[in-house]
């Protein structure tokens, strides 16, 4: 301590006159024990140094170091103000300590700014993906020229990761104007981030169907949409470009039009490219025949195959159905169904009798199901069919047969096609809508029937049982309003469906009157956690003719793609308005409506925070 108050006062060492050795104010404050410190003074007249007794005595050396070196000279280790002289080596170890400090700075800040500049460069050259956090948009396409269809389908063909949207529709004003002559049709792309139009191409005819897949599995090929016509229309499109691939020749169907859309066979030719079937129709009901068409050309494979059908009905079909072990057999009729081997169809269409490996397989179950003739034909339902779809089977890599009929709903195993459950319904016309409301993990579906002028019933039916597990009468005056459903990571599916708009809770859930003209309609969402609410969306004036649900999987977000045709003056065509709805952005937006009265009660907080952490996910639920 009093070494550094002497070196802070800046007072030089004196010898001492009593003591005749040193000032005590540089004495060294330490313990002997712990340092061995020894102030060392030069004296001119034999004085005390290096710790020496004014007698000669010489001490014990403290070290060898001061043993080694006490025969040196030693220079003065007092500068002439006093102040003591650092060692040399402890000089040189500090000069050495502060060049590895400054190179130890030098390089973390070399580091650092490349870090920065890697950061950048990243943040430049690799975009972020665009992330439309509204995702709504609506685009007015002007008014039709008429048509009674309205096909309508979602495929990512510009590589952005998100679906775009594709249509077909009839421009009002189709003939030659002013010189210019103007296509049946046209078939359009439109962005799925902003509903920019991608590209256009005119089609001969008006469209019955469009659907986008890849033909080639495995590959990274690039979109085709087939575009089925009412007439004898087949093209493949380039889903990136909008160019015609190949066009199916019409003479192939000199005798007969396209009866329904072409549907996906499996690769037949051989060439890595899935081949597709079209089925065609005379003008009498019995000629009927079905074209093998080459998925890579275009071109047919083989001669068509006719076959004599006799029923009374819509035309159901054609559908593709892969049995478990990899038969493949093709449903179709007039108000019954009928299942035709894809083989025999290939052993006609060649006229020979070897067959690819993908057709060599037969399953028993349907094998037997055979007439007693062994006619090609096999028998799976023949009673007042309106409607076939299929449906995955639970734990099972196969799919279920769903048949509406006349007098209600029919769940046939697709294994035996033995019937799981038979429910009783009339007056079901629309499609059932799949999706997962129990928590069997089996599939459910949600029908629409009308209920008496203005309202229809909408229920859920257990995909299981065949029961019926919720019920709702809607007003709604819109006919065969389209249903669908989008599923979420938690194993469950919300439904969307239209109606008029709701009042507040009836007790009678029978009757529940609308409060707006029945010319506004409104989308509803119902999800199977709050059965006694539902979630009104959106709005629309006009009539919703097409519906479909995509999945952004980057931001596990879903939209609600619809096509809507908007009421018609006096001499003028209605028009075109596609639109599209971020269901996450509206599940927050949207108003709750409350269907009953629930114990406890369910509050409007925390309906939001269940909502907000809804993710959903592609359809498990598709074949």
């Amino acid at each position: 301590m009093a070494t550094v108050l002497s070196r802070a006062l800046k007072l030089p060492g004196k010898k001492s006159p009593d003591l005749g050795e040193y000032d005590p104010l540089t004495q060294a404050d330490s313990d002997e024990s712990e340092d061995d410190l020894v102030l060392n003074l030069q004296q001119k007249n034999g004085g005390v140094k290096n710790g020496k007794s004014p007698l000669g005595e010489a001490p014990e050396p403290d070290s060898d170091a001061e043993v080694a070196g006490a025969g040196k000279p030693r220079l003065s280790e007092v500068t002439p103000e006093g102040y003591p002289l650092e060692p040399l080596g402890a000089l040189e170890q500090k000069a050495a300590s502060s060049v590895v400090s400054c190179v130890r700075t030098s390089v973390f800040l070399l580091m650092l700014v490349v870090s920065m500049v890697l950061v950048l460069v990243c943040a430049f050259l690799i975009p972020c993906p665009p992330r439309d956090l509204h995702s709504t948009w609506s685009r007015h396409l002007g008014p039709q020229g008429g048509g009674d269809l309205s096909p309508l389908d979602l495929a990512d063909v510009n590589g952005d990761g998100l679906r775009d949207v594709l249509l077909s529709f009839v421009p009002a004003g189709n003939g030659s104007a002013a010189g210019v002559s103007r296509p049946p049709a046209v078939l359009v792309c439109l962005s799925g981030m902003n509903g920019s139009t991608l590209w256009s191409s005119p089609l001969p005819e008006e469209a019955r169907d469009i659907t986008c897949l890849d033909l080639t599995p495995g590959n990274m090929a690039k979109t085709v949409c087939l575009v089925t016509g009412t007439h004898k229309m087949l093209s493949a499109f380039n889903g990136t470009s909008g160019k015609a691939m190949w066009t199916l020749n019409p003479n192939y169907l000199s005798n007969g039009t396209l009866a329904a859309p072409a549907v996906v066979l499996p690769d037949v030719d051989e060439d890595g490219v899935r081949d597709l079937a079209v089925l065609a129709i005379g003008e009498l009901q019995p000629d009927l025949c079905f074209l093998l068409v080459s998925g890579r050309t275009g071109s047919p494979v083989g001669r068509p195959v006719k076959y004599n059908i006799v029923g009374v009905g819509n035309l159901i079909g054609p559908q593709v159905y892969i049995t478990t072990s990899g038969a493949a057999y093709i449903l179709f009729g007039f108000g019954n169904i009928q299942a035709v081997a894809l083989r025999d169809i290939f052993v006609q269409a060649q006229n020979r009798d070897s067959l690819p490996p993908s057709l060599q397989i037969e399953e028993p179950e349907w094998e037997k199901r055979r007439s007693v003739n062994l006619s090609e034909l096999i028998d799976v339902y023949s009673d007042g069919v309106e409607l076939l779809q299929m449906v995955k089977a639970p734990d099972s890599n196969s799919s279920n047969l769903l048949i509406t009929t006349t007098q209600g709903l029919v769940l046939l195993r697709g294994q035996n096609l033995t019937p799981s459950w038979v429910l009783g319904l009339q007056g079901l016309h629309s499609q059932p809508t799949p999706g997962y409301f129990t928590d069997d993990e089996t599939i459910d579906f949600l029908l629409q029937i009308p209920n008496g002028v203005g309202m229809k019933k909408v229920m859920v039916v257990d995909g299981d049982s065949g029961l019926v597990t919720w019920s709702y009468s809607i007003p709604c005056h819109m006919k065969e309003t389209p249903a669908t459903s989008a599923a979420t990571v938690e194993q469950k599916s919300v439904f969307l469906f239209w109606a008029e708009g709701l009042s507040a809770a009836s007790p009678n859930p029978d009757v529940v009157l609308g409060t707006e003209p029945p010319s506004l309609h409104h989308l509803y969402l119902l999800h199977p956690t709050f059965p006694s609410i539902l979630l009104d969306l959106a709005n629309a004036t006009g009539t919703v003719t097409a519906s479909e649900v995509g999945i952004n999987d980057l931001w596990k977000d879903a939209f609600y793609v619809t096509r809507t045709t908007g009421p018609s003056s006096e001499g003028h065509p209605a028009p075109l308005v596609v639109s599209k709805l971020s269901l996450r952005w509206a599940l927050m937006e949207g108003q709750m409506v409350q269907l009953e009265e629930t114990t406890p009660k369910i509050g409007r907080g925390e309906l939001r925070r269940f909502l907000s952490r809804i993710k959903f996910v592609d359809s498990p639920y598709q074949i």
